[in-house]
């Protein structure tokens, strides 16, 4: 297993080769990879994954996933399945394996890692809890939220039956990652009982702030999500500690991911505040995270740039002013990156992944040509397909789309599980 992972790093610069070589116990990066925790892994189980996500990444291409995984796969067998450490060392193998299969778009093989983890008994609590909240938050994605309903409540049972080993950082995360699905089947009153005190806490994870903050956001208590946000972008790199066993997280659930939305959701709430050159800044800052981590076709990117679109389009109605060119610009790209389906469609409930997304960036795009006489009938069959795409429980796409006169609510496109709060 040495020798594939030397020769593939053979081909690496001397920062990625020294990323391979060196301890496990050397500093990490502000966004941690898993592999930081070596005193809970054998120390070339540790070298290996850190050095697979590391070459994975560097190159962004499906041959560097596919070396990776190769890396990763001659680790996990070589792991034994017996003691402890053991299962630690194939528990964090097989967390790394699911977070390169999601971040190529394999997400059946992203949870089918996630539910073996769920096998390794004697593994730390950590590893455990971490493939349990990524399941989650991947079943939200996409669009089973029956199922991360009862993922989150065997989540929240397995972390108070553990309370002990878990502690009060864990069980905030068990709880926050209910309230996000309370949420997103629209029980708000369900949500604000979940949410209420989590976020008071010194070590409160960013994961829990951030979650909060979007429920405040979505109910329109801006000042408070805006501080929540804010503490998350400030706080994230400290949060994640190399140390700290308890905020390891995997797949849409890290470190990476939780700023990025953070990031988002924030712009999206300069705007929704009406301070639109605030919003430009963080929605541009945000483009340039997802471009960077995922690359520029990714359906992250996608759905930045539908926030920036609609940011743009409040910002006109609110100026009376027109940027229709560039608005126009923007919905094409965002459509293309996430590759929205031919528009012909029955009459009937349209179920897609990133739905949600695609139907806020067709909605609004449709908005755009119906102002446009020659194009009012292009528009027209654009907002039904939008309409049939539509997923949320607690608003309408007319109210998401209505920024001048909210209706007690507002959406929030929540980058995480690219799911419209």
């Amino acid at each position: 297993m040495i020798h594939t992972a030397a020769k593939l790093c053979r081909g690496l610069g001397p920062a990625c080769r020294s990323s391979f070589l060196s301890p496990s116990s050397s500093s990490c990066s502000p966004f941690r990879s898993i592999s930081c925790y070596g005193s809970n892994l054998y120390p070339v189980a540790a070298q290996m994954v850190d050095y697979a996500l590391s070459h994975a990444r560097s190159q962004n291409t499906d041959e560097s996933y596919a070396q990776g995984m190769l890396v990763l796969e001659q680790c996990l067998s070589s792991q034994s399945s017996e003691e402890g450490i053991g299962q630690n060392s194939r528990g964090v193998v097989l967390l790394a394996m699911a977070t390169l299969s999601y971040e190529r778009g394999n997400f059946g093989e992203a949870i089918e890692k996630l539910q073996k983890v769920q096998d390794l008994k004697r593994s730390s609590l950590a590893y455990r809890v971490a493939a349990m909240e990524a399941l989650v938050g991947l079943n939200l994605q996409l669009g089973q939220d029956d199922t991360s309903s009862v993922l989150a409540n065997d989540f929240f049972k397995v972390v108070e039956e553990n309370y002990s080993q878990a502690g009060s950082v864990i069980m905030g995360r068990a709880k926050a990652l209910k309230g996000l699905v309370e949420l997103v089947h629209g029980n708000l009153v369900s949500a604000e009982s979940i949410f209420g005190g989590l976020h008071k806490s010194d070590r409160c994870a960013g994961s829990v702030a951030l979650s909060y903050g979007e429920f405040l956001h979505a109910t329109l208590n801006f000042s408070l999500a805006k501080e929540l946000y804010q503490k998350v972008i400030d706080g994230v790199s400290d949060n994640w500690k190399c140390d700290d066993m308890d905020t390891i997280a995997v797949c849409n659930m890290t470190s990476e991911e939780v700023l990025l939305a953070a990031t988002l959701a924030l712009g999206q709430l300069e705007a929704h505040m009406g301070n639109f050159v605030g919003a430009e800044e963080m929605l541009t800052k945000a483009l340039t995270k997802a471009e960077e981590h995922f690359g520029n076709r990714h359906p992250k990117v996608g759905a930045v740039v539908t926030c920036i679109a609609l940011m743009y389009g409040q910002k006109a109605m609110v100026e009376h002013s027109s940027s229709l060119i560039v608005q126009e610009g923007l919905y094409r790209r965002a459509l293309e990156i996430l590759k929205a389906p031919q528009l012909e469609y029955e009459g009937s409930k349209i179920n897609l992944d990133g739905g949600d997304v695609m139907a806020l960036a067709r909605g609004g795009y449709a908005e755009l040509l119906c102002l446009q006489q020659n194009r009012k009938g292009e528009g027209e069959k654009m907002k039904r397909w939008a309409e049939a795409a539509w997923n949320s429980r607690r608003l309408s796409l007319a109210e998401a789309l209505d920024f001048l006169e909210p209706s007690g609510k507002v959406a929030v496109v929540e980058a995480r599980i690219s799911r419209a709060l």
